[in-house]
């Protein structure tokens, strides 16, 4: 047992470290670690290494909010919480934004296990019933929500026209031999990271002095956030395809929160972080519900992990509890250092440093991992471009989340027709 608590601290460690790196994704580092697992099961139990995933990919989908919050450079389950986070810490609020998705986060987490014995009966059935019929669903509600995320008809034909074309883009680059950690690097940095950035560089913005204060009491509309948070965070973990981006519209429905005014604004945060960090649990609570893994850890997991069991699971619940304790405090530390280094600091330098570190932190993956430089390259170019056309459009960036929904409608339609 003590060497099961000796690797959650080390998936702590690893996590926070890949967390705090802009452009970093989660399902690299379990990419490294799985490929020598060769080596390491030599003198390390399949257990050891799950247990120190399931604390990494916590302590990541964590910790990943303070870049994405302070620097805006988004990963897939940060994107849409930037712009209103990006609010608070032009107001002098950072203090406020890292506790609010700090919180989030850990209530949910809680959320989703206390759910546990609901989702163990009802989502096998409901899997069941539903998997001819996922790419019918996926394709449904992809319409649904590009209209409940647009104000008027224009709108809704770009946001279409934008889906389909960050899908293609999807379609294209999955179906190459390169490694999907790299690919999905290359793809959410322009899409979201890079080209939010070089938008940004518009303005001459510096960022003001942080307030050293702080207010954040839990009333039942926050808690009803973090609720929302963690039931939709489930969802998504048992529907393939959809990330955060498009949970937030669930979670908005369900607990009635926006990112208009000051209030809901918080409501917001809560939920958006609640889900991307319950959505994270539950991807690997997946593989003992219904048999099949949600993310790129509960895949490298399933190899390693002859059968799951119920041992396992309590293991992994257990291993998720601490790990989620220890990087709430973490993301509180990390998060007040790091935004009283911020104060004063010149915004449009410092963008352009987080974009430089971004591509030299892609092309060292790049080169690891053997993959053509000139077409990721390309990849990376036409990403960004796609990625700035909402900016100029006028509308949300959470539609170009049909890079991953389109293959998956194209895979499940195959399957299934």
């Amino acid at each position: 047992m003590i060497e099961l608590v000796i690797a959650c601290f080390i998936g702590i460690l690893i996590g926070t470290t890949t967390g705090m790196i802009p452009g970093i994704h989660v399902n690299t580092a379990g990419a490294i670690i799985f490929a020598s697992s060769g080596l390491l099961l030599g003198f390390l139990s399949p257990e050891f290494l799950c247990v120190m995933l399931v604390s990494m990919s916590i302590a990541h989908a964590l910790i990943e909010f303070i870049p994405s919050m302070l620097l805006g450079v988004p990963q897939e389950g940060t994107a849409t919480s930037i712009l209103p986070g990006h609010r608070m810490v032009l107001e002098g609020r950072s203090k406020e934004v890292i506790r609010i998705v700090s919180v989030g986060g850990f209530g949910a987490i809680l959320v989703t296990i206390l759910m546990l014995p609901i989702f163990s009966i009802a989502l096998p059935i409901l899997h069941d019933l539903t998997k001819p019929y996922t790419w019918i669903i996926l394709l449904v509600a992809s319409i649904y929500l590009t209209h409940k995320l647009t104000a008027n008809f224009r709108d809704f034909l770009w946001a279409l026209l934008l889906f389909t074309l960050s899908g293609i883009l999807g379609w294209i680059l999955f179906q190459t031999p390169v490694s999907s950690g790299v690919t999905l690097m290359c793809t959410f940095s322009g899409l979201f990271g890079i080209s939010t950035i070089l938008f940004s560089l518009n303005d001459s913005s510096t960022i003001p002095h942080q307030n050293p204060f702080y207010d954040l009491d839990i009333d039942f509309n926050k808690f009803k956030s973090i609720f929302a948070g963690g039931i939709t965070g489930a969802i998504l973990g048992f529907l393939p395809g959809f990330g955060p981006a498009q949970g937030t519209v669930i979670a908005q429905a369900v607990s009635g929160a926006s990112d208009v005014d000051d209030d809901d604004t918080v409501n917001f945060l809560l939920a958006t972080s609640g889900l991307n960090i319950s959505d994270c649990l539950f991807s690997l609570i997946a593989i003992y519900i219904i048999g099949n893994p949600r993310s790129g850890i509960a895949v490298y997991m399933s190899y390693l992990l002859f059968e799951m069991g119920l041992n396992h699971l309590i293991i992994f619940i257990f291993a998720s509890l601490l790990a989620v304790s220890v990087s709430l405090v973490l993301s509180l530390k990390l998060g007040d250092s790091f935004s009283r280094l911020m104060g004063g600091v010149d915004y449009k330098k410092l963008s352009i440093g987080v974009i430089i570190l971004q591509i030299v932190i892609l092309y060292i993956f790049i080169f690891y991992y053997q993959a053509p430089i000139i077409y990721m390259t390309i990849a990376l170019v036409t990403s960004t471009a796609m990625g700035m056309l909402p900016h100029y459009i006028g509308i949300g960036k959470s539609h170009l989340m049909g890079v991953l929904i389109i293959p998956a409608i194209v895979i499940y339609m195959q399957m299934f027709i």
